[in-house]
């Protein structure tokens, strides 16, 4: 079995806390941590299976670090790959912009061949717009430590439990 990439930035905290529980959830014999901020293409390319960690800044932002990525991805073939994102949003504080780097991501992703797993519900969720929602479900897992804090263990470990079998994990 080849391990899976969990890719984040180690210096964003509530990423990194969340990153931490993905990791114990899914057993350190089964994924390697990727600091973001340090990746190079051939890391990136070497595995099938990823978990991104990808917070929204400001007004529905793709963090620099991603934002610094991007043009890497966009020459990038990514069929044959599954991805699996995560990141933070602030529901109330940016309600019109909610977990929206999730959905920039996702659909630069989508659009270079990659395959997505681990949509979520938006039920439970007070916001106005997002770019991680596709009809009545995100594209990934949203988290809203601000807001939520109090929900963030119950719905990594729920989402983890369902992306585990997708990425032939038992």
């Amino acid at each position: 079995m080849k391990k899976i990439a969990l890719i984040y930035s180690f210096n964003a905290r509530d990423t990194a806390a969340a990153a931490d529980i993905i990791f114990r959830e899914l057993g350190e014999n089964n994924a390697v941590r990727i600091n973001v901020e340090e990746v190079t293409d051939e890391q990136f390319l070497r595995y099938d299976y990823m978990i991104l960690g990808v917070p929204t800044w400001w007004d529905g932002e793709l963090p620099n670090y991603w934002d610094e990525f991007v043009p890497a991805l966009e020459d990038m073939d990514l069929r044959g790959k599954t991805f699996a994102l995560f990141g933070h949003g602030d529901q109330k504080g940016y309600p019109q912009s909610f977990g929206d780097a999730i959905g920039i991501l996702a659909e630069l992703l989508e659009n270079r061949g990659a395959t997505l797993t681990g949509i979520t519900l938006s039920d439970g969720y007070e916001f106005e717009r997002s770019k991680a929602l596709k009809e009545h479900t995100f594209v990934g897992l949203l988290l809203d430590s601000v807001n939520q804090p109090e929900l963030t263990d119950k719905r990594i470990k729920d989402w983890i439990a369902k992306i585990k079998p997708l990425f032939r994990i038992k």
